[in-house]
């Protein structure tokens, strides 16, 4: 498995469709600091700071796929409640995510409140139904999935237990999936896998894998003698199973185990990290990879997400970024997650050299963009690129650009020779960029003025300059995907 190999799969992920089905659900987090114990009980006093919300469960896994540059269609089921309107607003937030949530009155929105204070959950407060759905909804979840499966290349299956998954409907949705000649992914929560019978791999951690088969799941050669037992009875095809600080390991029914050590270096948070793994493997496969290369990216996906606070999510400039040393000095792939390339400027700063810094999203690199980077290049000693994310450019120009994914954008970028560090960036502006940066040279197009230059204020107070370079007229990416499209009649 070759750099090149894992980046073009990458590059492909740009065109996948998941449609996934399964439990969503708000995750919410309530961050504060614990000065006391209560005269009450003893329990702790929570002062609380800041409430975040965001997309769990199926919801999620969803987030993942979009945030991978990729499309998701959503199906699941949510109560008519606060917590519904909250997260099909923050799905909304997503240009590439199509939900499709079924509203049932008789049940509330699944909520997981997590109660963090000094970097610790400290308390879990779950709002949430265990029940069955109901005929009717069952019936609509039913039609909204199988009028989305021929979008799909992928299908993901989510089950939290929260009933959506009963197994009548799990039954029902793989054959439908199967019979469409469609991959189907299942993150299991029954202990009862055979419910999940036609599925072509399942993603259990440790713990569920145990409880399923009731064989110990604690070494890696456990793992496979219980995968194993799994696979014996024809339930799936593959198990794809999460081991935490041990890695993933991968088993199938005619190969040798395969286990993948972990590529965490540092763990804030694993909430939706199986989230993610599934996620990744969807999207690896329907790029056209082999199971233990969707695994190995979905490995460092992972090992990405829990160096995060929160329920967070990957996006396939990390994922390259990790793929990559983390020597800027004697790397020539030259892209970078920020984290890194921080490490890189403090290098170069040692050695006395000056930074400057641009940033865009350059979608189809044009004679224009390597006039500005070559302007870039020659006004310091180094020049670093900060790159939109593909969902940042969705956000900011619409669902259909950019016409190339940011793992292309970037190689590209990167094969500049006067560019020597290309950083991802998911924000709609650089702003937090420049400011853990703190280039000393900020450089834009001489269209812009000196207040529209985002963080031109931070970089003239540390005593920096804004420089505009002149513009090669003619070349727009814009115009050019206009004419491209013109010129096909689309």
């Amino acid at each position: 498995m070759g750099f090149a190999t894992l980046t073009g799969l990458l590059n492909r992920f740009h065109d996948a469709r998941v449609l996934v089905l399964g439990d969503v659900m708000l995750d919410r987090f309530v961050y504060g600091s614990v000065e006391r114990v209560s005269p009450e009980a003893p329990i702790p006093v929570v002062s609380v700071e800041r409430v975040l919300d965001m997309p769990g469960g199926a919801a999620n896994v969803a987030r993942n796929v979009a945030a991978m540059g990729a499309r998701a269609i959503l199906v699941g089921v949510v109560g008519d409640d606060a917590a519904s309107e909250d997260l099909r607003s923050q799905l909304a937030a997503s240009p590439t995510i199509e939900a499709q949530l079924v509203t049932d009155t008789s049940r509330p929105t699944t909520v997981k409140t997590r109660y963090v204070a000094e970097g610790q959950q400290i308390m879990r407060a779950d709002w949430e139904s265990h029940a069955p759905l109901g005929a009717a909804t069952a019936g609509r979840i039913l039609d909204q999935f199988s009028a989305s499966l021929d979008d799909a290349n992928v299908v993901v299956l989510s089950d939290y237990a929260k009933g959506v998954l009963c197994e009548s409907t799990t039954r029902a949705v793989i054959d439908m999936a199967r019979r469409a000649g469609k991959i189907v992914i299942v993150d299991p929560k029954s202990r009862n896998f055979g419910r999940y019978r036609g599925a072509t791999l399942l993603t259990p951690n440790r713990l569920e894998l145990q409880q399923a088969c009731g064989l110990d799941c604690v070494s890696a050669e456990e793992v496979a003698a219980a995968a194993q037992s799994v696979l014996e009875q024809d339930i799936c095809d593959y198990l794809v199973v999460t081991r935490g600080k041990d890695g993933i390991s991968v088993i199938g029914k005619s190969a040798p185990a395969v286990h993948l050590q972990t590529a965490a270096r540092q763990v804030f948070d694993v909430s939706g990290a199986g989230d993610t793994v599934v996620a990744t493997i969807a999207l690896g496969l329907a790029a056209g990879a082999q199971i233990v290369e969707a695994s190995a990216l979905a490995n460092i996906a992972a090992g990405i997400v829990v160096g995060k606070r929160g329920t967070a999510t990957a996006t396939t400039g990390e994922i390259m970024a990790a793929l990559a040393p983390i020597d800027g000095l004697t790397d020539p792939r030259k892209i970078f997650a920020p984290d890194s390339a921080l490490q890189l400027v403090r290098a170069w700063r040692e050695l006395g050299l000056k930074v400057a810094f641009t940033n865009g999203c350059f979608d189809l690199l044009h004679p224009g963009h390597i006039s500005l980077l070559d302007q870039a290049r020659r006004s310091a000693d180094r020049l670093i690129v900060g790159l939109n994310a593909d969902l940042s450019i969705r956000r900011l120009k619409g669902p259909n650009r950019p016409v190339q994914s940011e793992v292309a954008r970037a190689t590209v970028v990167a094969a500049v020779k006067s560019v020597d560090a290309v950083v991802i960036f998911e924000e709609d502006t650089p702003l937090h960029l420049i400011d853990m940066l703190e280039p000393d040279v900020l450089v834009k197009g001489a269209d812009y003025t000196l207040d529209t230059v985002v963080g031109a204020d931070l970089v003239l107070k540390r005593g920096g300059k804004v420089l505009f370079a002149e513009l090669l007229q003619g070349h727009s990416t814009t115009e050019t995907v206009q004419r491209a499209a013109a010129s096909s009649g689309t």
